[in-house]
């Protein structure tokens, strides 16, 4: 009986499907859902090869707080291996913090805010873009909650010049890459880790730095779940229960955004979730409309708390939230229920459902990706930045 199940539901999910709208609702699009495994190989830019050099000169910037102004910030510190390149806090800490995920607090006197986002994982973005039928172009890839950003060559300097991420207040925004690059270029390790990696001319640029970063975080990725196993044709790789919550995941509308092989349509949605209150000003993401990049569901159970602003702490409470929402509830304050995307209205999620769809989330974590620290950095401050307490 399980085999029989299994076989008609991997032929069901590689089939297309048109999301027509709800009766009575002009506004809902037309969506094709479809569900696949992630593939096997990672694309990179034709301007941006990868190298194990490359990889390595990356995975050493990734870690050394060199890059921010204050030098105790690291890409790593809020994007750490043992919290799947995530972290566990609502809103990070960046520039004046120490500690390490939810113990990690600001040093007095303090005057550096909160960053403005949770941090989402650097995990599978190497697959960011993608469309149903797996194809994707890393150079036009979406990055951010906001999708200000093409690319993980795009995105990877912002963090440097964002104030309460990694540069504080000791340099402008103007001025800080001028900085970071001259104290690589002022480093004799990271001299000839940059001109092994990127041959003729002048190696230590602004662009070589995006790329290297780019070329490490492009091999973080989890394409071994046992939801792709099952789709790759391992029936046995779900359970009963899973294969169940898979089917209540799909009846309730969840593929409405979170489809293809990794779970996200890569669309902005307006969700009415509720604001931060770490935030002095309400966050008006996309466009000031208070619309967000639909999140990966690959991992989940590494990048808690979810949301753009980490304000629900686990995923009963997450479909709690699609249920409000799902009947035309909005959280927040300056969203109606008039402003909730036609997509997420539709949403038919309710205490019937829940434990069956959390169940098969969970076949969609891989735990098997590179959770390697250096034992030391090229400028020989702390690794990872200024975790300790």
């Amino acid at each position: 009986m399980l085999i029989a199940l299994s076989t008609l539901l991997l032929a069901f999910c590689k089939q297309d499907h048109a999301m027509s709208p709800g009766p009575g609702d002009a506004k809902a699009q037309q969506v094709r859902v479809r569900f696949d495994a992630l593939p096997v190989e990672v694309k990179a830019p034709e301007n941006n090869p990868t190298s194990p050099s490359k990889v390595e000169l990356g995975r050493l910037l990734f870690f050394d707080p060199i890059l921010s102004g204050n030098r105790d910030v690291a890409c790593a510190t809020c994007h750490h291996p043992s919290s799947g390149y995530a972290e566990s806090l609502e809103i990070s800490i960046g520039v004046n913090g120490h500690g390490f995920g939810a113990s990690r607090a600001f040093r007095q006197p303090n005057d550096i805010p909160f960053t403005k986002r949770n941090s989402p994982t650097v995990l599978n973005t190497a697959y960011n873009g993608m469309d149903i039928y797996q194809d994707y172009e890393p150079d036009v890839a979406p990055m951010f909650w906001d999708l200000r950003k093409n690319s993980l060559e795009g995105q990877a300097l912002e963090p440097i010049k964002a104030l309460e991420e990694m540069r504080g207040r000791y340099y402008t925004e103007e001025e800080i890459l001028n900085v970071v690059i001259d104290r690589l270029k002022e480093n004799e390790t990271y001299q000839k880790l940059f001109r092994a990696a990127f041959k003729g001319g002048e190696a230590i640029t602004e662009e070589n730095l995006a790329k290297a970063l780019a070329a490490f975080e492009r091999t973080l990725v989890t394409n071994q779940s046992r939801f792709d196993k099952y789709m790759r044709g391992d029936k046995g790789a779900l359970s009963l229960s899973e294969i169940e919550g898979f089917e209540a995941f799909k009846e309730a509308g969840c593929g409405n955004c979170h489809n293809g092989p990794m779970f996200s349509d890569f669309k902005v949605h307006v969700l009415g979730t509720a604001p931060s209150t770490k935030l002095p000003e309400t966050d008006r993401g996309f466009e000031d409309r208070f619309a967000f990049r639909t999140p990966t569901l690959r991992n989940l159970r590494f990048t808690f708390p979810y949301m753009h602003n980490g304000s629900i702490s686990s995923l009963k409470k997450v479909l709690e939230f699609y249920e409000d929402v799902g009947n035309g509830k909005s959280r927040h304050p300056d969203v109606s229920e008039a402003d909730l995307d036609p997509l997420v209205q539709e949403l038919d999620v309710d205490v019937g459902n829940m434990d069956q769809i959390v169940n098969f989330l969970h076949c969609l974590n891989d735990e098997n990706f590179d959770r390697s620290i250096p034992e030391s950095v090229p400028s020989g401050l702390a690794v990872g930045g200024d975790i300790k307490q």
